[in-house]
């Protein structure tokens, strides 16, 4: 039986490699490149959009966002709130994350007595540690997403 690889010189060899080295680099910058056009390409095709809501490193308060050390659970929920009806004197231990999907809520600082309303399409960080109540002023009913990182086990409510 004949051996190539004895019969193939070192040089030959040394050719080849770079051959296949380049033809490598060539695979992998093709590859790149598709990769990030198919996600444009995958957008436009899908009809999908991406708006984004908010970029943040504070709460509407102007504190930094500060997240649970250990334990960590997401909690996620609707509220429904009537026109007309009130939330209790409540303050948050950890961050609360809020996206008004219909219907707007008027959030009043009890400690300062400003008032800030958000509205449909509005994402809300709200404050930690502050008292606070909501309210829905409107006429229709509010539906609120919220989102609390929390410590596990623990509520992200303490009513006053």
């Amino acid at each position: 039986m004949i051996s190539f690889s004895g019969a193939i010189s070192a040089k030959t060899r040394r050719v080849w490699r770079r051959i296949a080295l380049f033809g490598s680099l060539q695979c992998l910058a093709v590859g790149l490149l598709a990769s990030l056009t198919s996600t444009a390409s995958a957008q436009q095709q899908t009809g999908v959009t991406i708006k984004q809501l908010l970029s943040t490193t504070t709460t509407s308060a102007g504190q930094k966002i500060v997240l649970p050390q250990k334990d960590a659970e997401l909690i996620a929920s609707i509220f429904e709130i009537q026109p007309g009806a009130h939330l209790p004197e409540h303050e948050h231990p950890y961050p609360r994350y809020g996206y008004i999907l219909s219907g707007s809520l008027r959030v009043t600082d009890t400690e300062t007595g400003q008032s800030k309303t958000y509205r449909a399409g509005d994402f809300v960080l709200e404050s930690v540690g502050q008292w606070h109540t909501g309210a829905n002023a409107g006429d229709e009913p509010t539906r609120l997403l919220v989102i609390d990182i929390v410590e596990k086990g623990h509520t992200n409510t303490v009513l006053k």
